[in-house]
Parts: structure tokens; C-alpha cells; sequence
């Protein structure tokens, strides 16, 4: 399999960085591992009702604006003088569909054949590259937290969860590949549910209600993905949807993965009994640990 290795990028640290946050903690951190690796100057793109309000005491400056402020966010960018962004956090998914969009954003939608993470983020990037702004790689100063092949958990998975693990990783990758979503839930060799629009959470939610307690959950990155926007990231909030339905098993790819606060999270994961295993997919060991 022919992939970008995550190092391939020419790394360089810009003396300002902008970031376009999203919501929950991933552009927090991004930003304090962004400052202790020599970034002097932070400015924040932040969106209401969306973005945790922290963010303010972590950059140097911040613009609120709502969801479909395309114009206003490409305007805020090109009056700071920086040239180089990241865009971080998630956008909750319902909101595209409810948004009340400027002329910019309306005009980008509007020539869209399909609308999906891939090519509405992938028209934003274009969006700031006609203004002569660089969308970074949004593992960038995130090296540390993209976990190596292993067993993080106490708790191993039973020989029957391991071939949930490989069949879950069959499947992810071909429907990751449809842009259908990045997660899949197994249990006992029957696929519970394949990650729609409605995000990771939802997805392990609805897995939950139909196989009860036990269920595999798989998270992957699709081929071919776009490593500025594009990478799987699991936190805490993961764990909480995890604990409602009693899940057995997370699993996800080695090195294509971002793994938010990762002591709380392998902590909280041991003391609710799940197995968490980072998987090198580059080779026929998926599920064997």
C-alpha cells in the first residue's frame, strides 16, 4: 500500500501561525504544543456556539465569528498578516446544513458536487490559497500524540474482538473510501453501524442500542485522505460515548491517528475495562496483539 509517510512534510515553524478552531480541546492543545515549539505569535479564527471559549486565553488574539462567515474569516486572516494556518476541531456536523451562509461561502457551496468533509474543507483550502494563505498539515506540532502500533490498555482483546478488529478495519477503509465516514462497529463478526454524517459519537451510540454491551469500535483514515484536514482524532469525549454502551474495544491506525490527552484517556480507559489498541496497518497484523 502506497501511502505519504506522516513525516514527509518539510516541517517548518512560522514565527505566526493562525488557527481556524473548531470545537472541543484539540485546538488548545495544538496551540500550547505550537508556542513551546518556537511560535511566537497565535491568532485564532473562533466560531460561536461552537469553539470552547478558552481559546482566548491560550492565543494572543482571537475573531468570533458564526459558522458561514467564509468572507469575514478570509478578511480577518488577510488583515493579521499571517501566512500560515491550521484548521483544528470539529464543526458540528448538522450545523452545515443550518448554516446561514455568506456570498463567499454560498458561492463555494453552491459549486460543489457533493458536500462532504473532503470537499467543502478542500474548497476552503483553495479559498485561502487564492489569497495567498497556506493551510498547514493539522498534525503539525501534534507529531507527539499520533501513537505508535501498540497496546495501550491493561486489558487485551479475546481472540473473537480480534477478528472484530480486523473485520472492522476491512470495512472502514472501503467505506472511508465512499466518503461514508471513518468509524465502524462490530460485534460477534456483524457489522452494527458504518459512521454516517452524524460524527464518531453518534455513530458508537447508535451501535450501542443495537448490540448491547461488548461492541468493537473501529476508527481509521480513509485513503487517500487530506492530512490538512482530514486526520481521525479520539479523546475523552470518545471514552464518554464508549462508557454509555459498554464498549470492549477501540481500535485505531498507528501513526494516522490523533490521540487527545493521552495519559487521562488511557487512565480513564483502564478503569471502565477497555481495550485500546493502536494498529500498523501497513502489513496483515491488524488485530493481533
Amino acid at each position: 500500500m502506497n501511502r505519504e509517510p506522516v513525516n514527509a512534510y518539510d516541517k517548518r515553524v512560522p514565527a505566526k501561525l493562525a488557527i481556524i478552531a473548531g470545537s472541543g480541546v484539540y485546538p488548545g492543545l495544538l496551540a500550547q504544543s505550537a508556542t513551546k515549539q518556537g511560535v511566537s505569535y497565535l491568532f485564532a479564527i473562533a466560531f460561536k456556539k461552537e469553539t470552547d471559549p478558552a481559546i482566548e486565553r491560550i492565543v494572543d488574539d482571537v475573531k468570533w465569528l458564526k459558522v458561514g462567515q467564509l468572507d469575514a474569516a478570509l478578511s480577518a486572516l488577510q488583515e493579521s498578516g499571517i501566512r500560515q494556518v491550521v484548521m483544528v476541531g470539529q464543526i458540528t456536523p448538522i450545523h452545515l446544513f443550518r448554516i446561514r451562509p455568506d456570498r463567499r461561502m454560498f458561492s463555494l457551496l453552491n459549486h460543489l458536487s457533493a458536500w462532504n468533509a473532503k470537499t467543502i474543507f478542500g474548497g476552503i483550502a483553495n479559498e485561502l490559497e487564492s489569497i495567498g494563505i497556506e493551510l498547514l498539515p493539522a498534525y503539525l506540532f501534534m507529531e507527539d500524540a499520533m501513537p505508535l502500533a501498540g497496546l495501550l490498555t491493561r486489558r487485551k482483546p479475546t481472540e473473537q474482538e480480534q477478528e472484530d478488529i480486523k473485520l472492522g478495519f476491512k470495512v472502514a477503509k472501503a467505506t472511508s473510501g465512499l466518503e461514508i465516514g471513518q468509524t465502524v462497529a462490530v460485534k460477534q463478526g456483524t457489522i452494527l453501524a458504518v459512521e454516517a454524517f452524524e460524527g464518531t459519537d453518534a455513530t458508537i451510540l447508535r451501535a450501542g442500542r443495537l448490540g448491547g454491551a461488548g461492541i468493537v469500535v473501529v476508527k481509521v483514515a480513509k485513503e487517500g485522505h487530506d492530512m490538512r484536514f482530514d486526520i481521525p482524532v479520539i479523546g475523552v469525549n470518545t471514552l464518554k460515548s464508549l462508557k454509555k454502551v459498554k464498549a470492549a474495544v477501540l481500535a485505531v491506525e498507528a501513526k494516522r491517528t490523533i490521540l487527545l490527552e493521552r495519559e487521562k484517556f488511557v487512565s480513564q480507559a483502564n478503569s471502565m475495562g477497555l481495550c485500546l489498541t493502536i494498529e500498523e496497518l501497513g502489513n496483515n497484523n491488524a488485530g493481533k496483539s
